[in-house]
């Protein structure tokens, strides 16, 4: 699996069968999930920016081809937003599961998405500031965690705007608010805690990595700024 620097030198697509395999897989759930789906229109709805994502990927893979890691979290991602649009994030059944197990109010798998948006999205998003912006210390852990949370924010506010134009009928379904007038407030702190445990995550693998370098070179390790 190639990392953050290996994938600046990367191959073409043809010989990445780790990413043949993510858009093969992709293509196949998201086809199998476009059969009969709870509401088509809602499903067309959810699937405008999820296409449009992986158009800008590919579109994007000669010029910037993200690390094998990156496209593996985005996959995840992908098909679990496919599972939300084909039942409305609202009916999705491991949501009612959810909320019959812990006596909840409301299908909560709209904000198990959002924090998976967080958790899964924020490193990807941390390649990108590193290798194109050339972020560096510790401020590659705060700004994708910021980036997150406005990217969130953004979309909260794109998706009213696709509701209100293609179809505000489906309002409702289309944003799950399911009758909670915070419903956006809380989708975006669930994705701001995903992204901070992503980012946590992300700086304790980074400590380990460098200690296990230091090791090998028989050298004591230093307290520098993570990169």
């Amino acid at each position: 699996m190639t990392t953050v620097p290996a994938a600046q030198t990367r191959g073409n697509f043809r010989h990445n069968h780790l990413l043949q395999g993510l858009l093969g897989w992709y293509i196949l759930i998201w086809g199998v999930l476009a059969i009969a789906p709870v509401d088509r229109r809602d499903w067309f709805l959810e699937n405008i920016l999820a296409l449009l994502l992986v158009g800008i990927l590919v579109a994007t893979y000669r010029t910037f081809p993200f690390s094998d890691r990156s496209y593996v979290l985005m996959t995840l991602f992908l098909t679990l937003h496919a599972v939300g649009a084909h039942y409305t994030y609202a009916e999705v059944p491991f949501g009612f599961s959810i909320k019959s197990l812990f006596e909840l109010e409301r299908n909560h798998f709209d904000r198990v998405a959002h924090f998976a948006s967080g958790l899964l999205l924020t490193y990807p998003i941390r390649e990108l500031l590193v290798r194109k912006s050339h972020v560096q210390g510790y401020w590659t852990y705060g700004i994708p965690i910021i980036t997150l949370l406005a990217l969130s924010g953004f979309f909260e506010i794109i998706e009213s705007w696709v509701a209100q134009v293609v179809s505000p009928e489906l309002g409702d379904a289309y944003l799950g608010t399911q009758g909670d007038i915070w419903d956006a407030q809380k989708d975006m702190t669930a994705a701001l805690s995903g992204s901070i445990l992503a980012m946590a995550l992300t700086a304790v693998w980074s400590a380990h990595r460098r200690g296990r370098a230091a090791a090998r070179e028989g050298r004591p390790q230093k307290i520098v700024p993570p990169s």
